[in-house]
């Protein structure tokens, strides 16, 4: 009963998001409110299983609101400005290093391993470029998440340092036999980025010159709001948050909550300055925040009922076991679509487990089906699955509707998926035969 209802609440939410029939914060909480329902359970217990969710990702949520409002103000401030009409310059007007440059960027940001670390550099700072030139949204989410979700095999990174606590090894033990095919998934991110470079250009309209038939500019700057004389000062402050949030020093909502009040006090000082300011952002934030409730719901649920844990014991019981041997290979080539069943710590604490003693019974090593694993579930896969909260910051920052990101970046990120795992397996590091 809990597996269809699992596995049923799951495809209805994600058809409603894919067709975009209904807002996600609709098909968030109504479709496992409704499961639940079904499944017998309470007002009462639904109750606590939303505020459980909710509370699990409430650190989160805060996170997010306070970084819309710093980086909306940053914008404002006229912080970005100089890095677009460099980057501009760089690029020469052309899409395709454009797209490139977004790629690596992207994978540079992630070398802390936090994507909401990487979404908050990478988006903020390009997006104004983007819609200068007339690009596309959806590739710049597309790309900023295809660079993240590849160097999200880092040992340092949530997906491995999950496996490494499951399977008891070190994390190193896990990465370092994958580092080919990580550095094929890296060519393959920059592959992708130089081609859907070239289809922005040739969807603009415009030859090898771009920047003699186009000539883009930037937003219109209020001088009432541009702060130039402390560029500067804003550059350090941004640099600072920056590596706050990377030592992690302080708990990254808190981090914004005081990069938020120096921003303020420094740009727009006085009530009505810093008032207006917020306001001229607060719906953004209060998208965010309410959608990212929604998930927090949606997971409380999933979880508390017992849905995701039936779902994993489901999949792992249909195997026959003639294909036993097959396991890691199966896992490595599903791991995109397993994204969207399974969140990072469903996946690693709940379905690993249960993947490995089915692969112990017939003698395969469990670090085989962990490192399988890490091919693309929540490694390139993470950008694309609702059941990451740091999704909701990627579609939110860049402005792209859900489904819609969806439906661009997933052949992209499973053909990601496949060349890594390709490699893994040309490498020896997944064995076609296992056992």
């Amino acid at each position: 009963m809990l597996t269809a209802l699992g596995f049923g609440t799951v495809a209805v939410i994600l058809l409603l998001l894919l067709t975009s029939r209904v807002a996600a914060i609709v098909a968030l909480i109504a479709i496992p409110v409704l499961a639940a329902l079904v499944g017998g359970f309470g007002l009462a217990d639904i109750g606590e299983f939303v505020t459980t969710g909710i509370g699990d990702i409430a650190g989160v949520l805060i996170m997010f609101v306070f970084a819309i409002l710093y980086f909306g103000v940053m914008r404002d401030a006229g912080l970005f400005d100089p890095i677009v009409r460099r980057v501009l310059r760089f690029a020469g007007h052309q899409p395709v290093t454009i797209v490139l440059a977004t790629a690596l960027l992207a994978m540079c940001a992630h070398l802390d391993g936090a994507g909401a670390t990487t979404f908050l550099i990478t988006i903020p700072a390009l997006l104004p470029l983007y819609e200068a030139m007339g690009m596309s949204r959806l590739v710049l989410a597309t790309v900023t998440g295809l660079g993240a979700g590849v160097m999200n095999m880092l040992p340092w990174g949530g997906p491995t340092a999950r496996a490494a606590t499951v399977v008891g090894v070190d994390a190193n033990e896990l990465w370092v036999p994958l580092i080919p095919a990580q550095a094929a998934g890296v060519l393959a991110v920059l592959g992708i980025a130089y081609l859907l470079g070239r289809r922005e250009r040739n969807r603009l309209g415009v030859g090898a010159e771009l920047g003699a038939t186009i000539s883009p500019e930037l937003p219109e700057e209020d001088p009432e709001l541009r702060r130039p004389r402390l560029f500067w000062v804003n550059v350090a402050l941004t640099v600072l948050t920056v590596g706050v949030l990377i030592s992690g020093v302080l708990p990254p909502q808190v981090v914004f909550m005081i990069s938020v009040v120096l921003a303020l006090v420094i740009n727009y000082p006085g009530m009505r300055a810093q008032q207006a300011r917020v306001d001229a952002h607060a719906r953004g934030a209060i998208l965010m925040a309410s959608t990212l409730a929604a998930a927090g719901a949606f997971l409380g649920i999933m979880e508390e009922t017992g849905m995701t844990e039936a779902m994993a014991r489901s999949l792992a019981s249909i195997m026959p076991d003639s294909a036993a041997p097959l396991l890691p290979l199966i896992i490595g080539a599903l791991g995109v679509p397993l994204s969207f069943l399974f969140g990072p710590d469903p996946y690693y604490y709940g379905v690993l487990p249960i993947l490995t003693s089915v692969g112990e019974q017939f003698g395969i090593d469990p670090t085989l089906i962990a490192q399988a694993s890490l091919t693309g579930e929540e490694t390139v896969g993470f950008p694309l699955t609702p059941m990451t909260a740091s999704f909701f910051l990627l579609v939110g920052l860049a402005k792209v509707d859900i489904g819609k990101h969806i439906r661009h970046m997933l052949p992209w990120a499973w053909g990601v998926n496949l060349v890594i795992l390709a490699v893994a397996v040309a490498t020896g590091v997944v064995p076609l035969w296992a056992g």
